[in-house]
């Protein structure tokens, strides 16, 4: 079969009606439920199997732990019993109240909550022992199935649980989230916001109290009544605030929802109530007002409240619009594409890079709106190994006109037109931005450079625009290979070459690898610019394929001096970027003498690179600098040489896929 590649692009990303399968057997919910039913079984997910493993990853039980399906809790279990409701939603052993907090959101919104709890399964006929949830990940929708074993200690469910002990929706929801990141454990600690968003693919706004806008009754207010699921919080100076109570029966650092908000008249005035709930189902709010507190006591006493809204839409305080949503997958990798915030100039400018091409005013404006969501991606499910959240934020630059990626000058003598509020330990971290029409290079980063993530990025507009991977393409200008010099026309220095050259080919004026690596060390041992240890026969053998037009593995004097033209060239280069004249290039001083090499390299193709011949210090000799440039002249002679005629693209069968690679 030929073999066919294209750089993935921007993808538009509408909700789609269905949500990827991601069952390890690859059939979806209905299948497994089908052929359990068929065999007359009940369902047991060997992807999150009921033991140990799926419970936690850095501790032991502290008490023994019994796997129980709800038939064998109680008698006759219900999966949603009288609705699904925010009294279903008590917390157990498991520090995961912002999640709680999340899920007693989401039943506030029935539309939402039917995408995430499918209401196509219950313990009556059909049933299996198999459920499924839908959730929301780094902008697709994903079906996660489960069994529903449920961990349990003298009959009791440990974690999530319902008021009812009949009902079992909540905790089978928890258990689905838990999968999808990897263990119960890794829920342990976050926002609301997070799950929010995954259970919603909507889009966050974070406001401080204390310094909310005025009309921040009205933007709740309007946000609880669009559907837009709401939490808040009490924030913490230390660890050991964490779960402290006030004296008005309030938990610090701990993830309420709040689940309605009201204006009552009192004595004659109005008085704005919010009503806000504990995750625990108990431990609330003992100030006026009893249940529902007032407005002003609320702002004065909770730190932080999150919004997740919908559809970016809903963060528009009057008119709704349609807006278009662009994203873009991409990595921080070590060495080639993790260079920090702008605080790091030298590494800064390695970081992705996108173009951004404003061109329509919002209606009776002289700007463009616009918000950019920025998450690192999978975080929860690394800690595990040890992986903690990144400090993120992205910076918004006004664009040359060359079209191109922007290298450390620019930054040294240009200033950002807009950046993030902050960069911050958040999954993920969102603005809106009003600008004038024009080109931008909006760049993503962690605050520290060499931090490695992968991540997703939101752009949200009123108006269509173009946007651009400033990584995405590869342009490889291969100049014509240098002209030996005429006869009679030699420097001392070719004149000395070519008697080592004669004195070693022998008769037949032809060299070996083997012969080859000894003539270029002997040569360039003896220049005083240039330290290096030694070029090794790989090098040589890369050389030879370079260079070998009769393909009988060997170098005759006509082809070496082409060759040594170049190489010339080559060794000027490292000499030039090699800054601090240590011998060795770092990656970053690699990605600008490649590109003036005439090699422009996509993002994943620089990363292959660095990870090839950089060392664990991400520095490079004058050996692995010689071979990748020899090795990326080669492919690119060979990929012209073969390509179509619209030179994006070649066609190969399995042999002469594998004899290309054989020899380059």
């Amino acid at each position: 079969m030929p073999y066919l590649y294209r750089a993935p692009g921007p993808q538009k990303h509408p909700v789609p009606k269905d949500a990827r399968t991601t069952h390890s057997s690859g059939q979806s919910f209905e299948q497994l439920r089908q052929e359990c039913v068929q065999k007359g079984i009940l369902f047991e997910d060997a992807d999150f199997p009921a033991n140990s493993s799926s419970l936690f990853y850095s501790e032991r039980p502290q008490i023994p732990f019994v796997w129980k399906r709800p038939g064998e809790i109680v008698e006759n279990p219900e999966f949603i019993l009288g609705g699904a409701t925010r009294t279903d939603i008590c917390q157990g052993e498991l520090g995961d109240c912002w999640l709680l907090a999340a899920i007693a959101s989401l039943t506030l919104n029935e539309k939402a909550l039917a995408r995430v709890v499918p209401q196509d399964q219950s313990f009556g006929p059909g049933y299996a022992g198999i459920f499924h949830f839908q959730f929301w990940q780094h902008s697709e929708w994903l079906d996660v199935v489960i069994d529903d074993r449920l961990p349990t200690f003298r009959d009791r469910l440990i974690f999530l649980h319902s008021a009812d002990h009949r009902e079992f929706w909540s905790a089978l929801l928890e258990k689905a989230y838990a999968k999808l990141n990897g263990s119960y454990e890794a829920l342990k600690g976050g926002s609301a916001i997070e799950a929010m968003e995954d259970f919603t693919g909507g889009v966050a706004e974070t406001f401080a109290t204390k310094e909310a806008p005025e009309n921040f009754y009205e933007i709740l207010e309007k946000a609880l009544k669009r559907g837009s699921l709401v939490g808040c919080s009490i924030d913490i100076r230390n660890a050991t605030e964490s779960e402290a109570r006030t004296p008005f029966g309030l938990i610090k650092g701990h993830a309420y929802t709040v689940t309605g908000i009201d204006q009552v008249n009192f004595r004659g005035q109005k008085t704005e109530l919010i009503r806000v709930r504990n995750p625990w189902g108990q431990v609330e709010w003992n100030g006026s007002w009893s249940d529902r507190m007032a407005f002003r006591d609320f702002k004065s006493h909770f730190d932080k409240v999150e919004i997740c809204n919908l559809t970016p839409d809903a963060l528009e305080e009057n008119a709704v619009h349609k807006w278009e949503v662009t994203v873009h997958q991409g990595s921080w990798v070590r060495g080639s594409t993790a260079g920090g915030c702008r605080n790091f100039l030298d590494t800064f400018w390695t970081n992705p890079q996108i173009k951004l091409s404003l061109t329509e005013e919002d209606e009776g404006q002289e700007d463009c709106t616009f918000l950019v969501a920025l998450m690192q991606k999978d975080r929860r499910k690394l800690k595990r190994f040890g992986a903690d959240m990144l400090t993120i934020g992205y910076a918004i630059y006004q664009s040359p006109r060359k079209d191109e990626h922007l290298n450390k000058d620019f930054f040294r003598y240009h200033a950002s037109q807009a950046r993030s509020k902050t960069f911050i330990n958040l999954r993920e971290v969102s603005d809106r931005f009003q600008l004038p029409p024009g080109e931008y290079i909006l760049i993503p980063s962690t605050f520290e450079p060499h931090q490695e993530a992968d991540f997703c990025l939101r752009i949200f507009t009123e108006k269509k625009i173009i946007t651009q991977d400033m990584d995405g393409d590869v342009n490889i200008d291969l100049h014509e290979p240098p002209k030996p010099t005429p006869a009679g026309q030699e420097t001392e220095e070719e004149l000395q070459f070519q008697a080592l050259f004669e004195q070693v080919a022998g008769e037949d004026m032809e060299v070996t690898a083997e012969k080859l690596e000894y003539i270029l060390n002997a040569v360039l041992q003896k220049k005083k610019d240039i330290k290096f240890k030694k070029l090794s026969l790989i090098s040589c053998k890369n050389i030879i394929s370079l260079m070998d037009t009769s393909g009988n593995g060997k170098l005759e004097f006509g082809e070496f001096k082409v060759f040594w033209n170049t190489l010339k060239k080559w060794t000027s280069l490292f000499l030039q970027f090699d800054a601090d004249k240590s011998g060795t290039m770092s990656s970053y001083e690699l990605r600008t003498a490649l590109k003036a090499a005439g090699f422009q390299l996509s993002r994943h193709l620089l990363q292959l690179t660095v990870l090839r011949y950089t060392d664990k210090e991400l520095q490079l000799g004058f050996d692995d600098f010689l071979n990748c440039l020899v090795r990326l002249e080669n492919a690119s002679r060979v990929f012209q040489a073969l390509s179509t005629k619209n030179k994006e693209c070649i066609h190969l069968n399995i042999n002469e896929f594998i004899s290309l690679t054989m020899n380059i």
